[in-house]
Order: C-alpha cells, then sequence, then structure tokens
C-alpha cells in the first residue's frame, strides 16, 4: 500500500512546488529607513525588480520623480542609492530575481518597474483590467498581488 502511496504523495509535492515556482518571490526592502523613506508615497519596490543602474538613474534624478521631488537630503540619496543597488536585480547573486532580470538589455536602464521586459510579458492584459478603480495604475502591485509588500508577487 505504502509503495503504491509515495508516487502520488510525490507527485502532489511536485505540483505544489510547480505552482509556487510559477510566482515570483523577491526580498523585500530590508531597511527600515529606506522602507519608511520610499513607502510613505508607494509600495516599496524590492529592489531586485530593477538592475542597479535603474535604480541610481531614479535618485540622481530625485528632484523630479515622476512629476514630485523626492525632497531627500544628499546623505538620504546616497544611503537609499547604495542598498538599492546593492540589493538590485543584477547585483551579485542575483538580487533574487534573475528570471526578472533576464529580459533586460545589458546595458538597458527601465526607469519604472512596468517597463521591464519580465513585467511586460506577464502582464499582458486588456485595457479594462488596468481602468479598474481597484488597479487603476500598472504600480499598484497590491492589487492583485496581496503579498507584494513582502515580495510575494504570485497570482
Amino acid at each position: 500500500m505504502l509503495r503504491r502511496l509515495l508516487p502520488a504523495a510525490l507527485l502532489i509535492v511536485a505540483v505544489a512546488a510547480s505552482a509556487r515556482a510559477d510566482g515570483l518571490r523577491v526580498p523585500p526592502v530590508g531597511d527600515p529607513e529606506v522602507k519608511k523613506l520610499c513607502g510613505d508615497c508607494h509600495l516599496a519596490f524590492p529592489p531586485a525588480l530593477l538592475p542597479a543602474r535603474s535604480w541610481t538613474a531614479l535618485l540622481d534624478t530625485q528632484a523630479d520623480h515622476f512629476g514630485e521631488d523626492l525632497a531627500l537630503s544628499p546623505d538620504e540619496v546616497q544611503r537609499v542609492k547604495a542598498y538599492l543597488a546593492r540589493h538590485a536585480g543584477d547585483a551579485p547573486g542575483g538580487g533574487g530575481a534573475p528570471k526578472f532580470m533576464r529580459r533586460v538589455a545589458p546595458t538597458g536602464t527601465p526607469k519604472r518597474i512596468t517597463e521591464n521586459p519580465a513585467f511586460l510579458r506577464e502582464h499582458d492584459f486588456a485595457d479594462r483590467v488596468w481602468q479598474d478603480p481597484k488597479v487603476l495604475t500598472k504600480s499598484n502591485c497590491l492589487a492583485c498581488h496581496a503579498g507584494a509588500d513582502q515580495g510575494v508577487f504570485e497570482d
């Protein structure tokens, strides 16, 4: 009897592991100060979702951060920039999201996570999805991914 149950149990484990592997899990922002500085206005996006050069470019233009002035001190900019670069998707060790970085051109510098080719491929939805009042913007990850603030982007 045990011999018959073992293959079935292994199949269930394999299917469950495969289902989990379909989602994206990355380390969330772990530095409390960086999380507060970035998370006061929007989700503190996991740094692994962009290459280091993108985070650097975003902070180099902090006076015009998508139409807003971040008003960060030079020390805060350096702290945030260093943290994000250290944990970026192209950081040594892959930053935890090698699948997400795979399609970014070697010199590509997406300024938005929503411009990352992997995001575009995974989020090819009809306009009505983006116009839903619960979603409204492509950067509102929490609308569809309840665990986004913990780095869990599973469906």
